[in-house]
């Protein structure tokens, strides 16, 4: 069993975190304007996390050491590493490399010379969530994976791009699928984007190829993730035993990115991105 890194009293836990566990309550999906503050604060520092922890990637180091560095500049910028102890997960950052589609449990697995590396932060903060994820080179990428990960981040920008008022959420998952489709890359299915705030997942579900069932309408006040993970070849994934880790059921590279999405009374915000909007990966 993996010992759970500490969080000073001080520090306010989400609902999961705390004795007794979540209450049941389920929160509107329409935020109100002092909620959408508190989210821009959540959602800023998450993006600032993220920044220092990808600032650390490098060949050697271990994926535990990105762990560390998540959960300690968390809790000095007064949040809550929002996966600790979420559903039992053992961590404070998911870490994704190569072969892993989503929810990587940091370890002492080192980087080496070219690996990708999906690193997932969310921070708990005045009672909200914020949330958002980067894939990065770990020294030289190959071909492939440079390519996966550029797309994947043209992705992400191509389905943000269509987000406003009276837009059905399922043109998100037909922008990035016609994106994509040229490409032969597998769009996962299995995890999706989600509504946020109050609480870490709650609706809508946010799905990143075309869904024709899906009817459901954006309206302003909305927040949710959109995070488009692509395989290079087949979309499906596999856990593994330890009931977290998702991979590719071919063994090929997946890529990621996420950000936190607001919809706006004319179109929408990011929530999580910082001054310098750019990927990592292109700065």
């Amino acid at each position: 069993m993996i010992a759970l890194r500490t969080v000073p009293d001080h520090i306010v836990r989400p609902p999961y975190a705390r004795p007794g566990g979540e209450t049941g309550e389920r929160p509107g999906l329409i935020k109100s304007d002092a909620l959408i503050g508190r989210m821009r604060r959540a959602g800023r520092v998450a993006r600032e996390v993220l920044d220092e922890v990808l600032a650390a990637v490098a060949i050697g180091v271990t994926t535990d050491e990105l762990d560390r560095v998540c959960h300690e500049v968390t809790i000095a910028k007064g949040g809550y590493p929002s996966p600790l102890d979420y559903r039992g997960f053992p961590k404070s950052l998911c870490t994704s490399i190569n072969e892993v589609v989503c929810h990587g449990i940091p370890s002492a697995r080192r980087l080496v010379d070219g690996d990708i590396i999906n690193c997932d932060v969310t921070v708990y903060l005045d009672g909200v969530h914020g949330d958002c994820s980067e894939t990065v080179f770990v020294g030289t990428p190959s071909l492939v994976h440079k390519v996966l990960v550029e797309r994947t981040y043209e992705a992400l920008r191509r389905g943000i791009e269509i987000v406003r008022p009276g837009v059905r959420f399922n043109e998100i998952g037909r922008a990035i699928e016609r994106y994509v489709a040229p490409f032969g890359y597998g769009i996962v299915r299995e995890f999706g984007g989600h509504g946020i705030g109050e609480l870490f997942h709650m609706p809508p579900n946010i799905v990143h190829a075309y869904e024709r069932r899906e009817r459901l309408k954006m309206q302003a006040g909305m927040t949710f993730t959109i995070e488009p993970m692509l395989n290079v070849c087949d979309p499906r994934c596999a856990i593994l035993a330890d009931g977290w880790t998702a991979v590719t059921v071919d063994g090929k590279a997946s890529a990621q990115f996420e950000h936190t999405v607001l919809v706006t009374p004319d179109g929408h915000e990011v929530l999580t991105l910082c001054a310098d909007p750019r990927p990592f990966f292109q700065r």
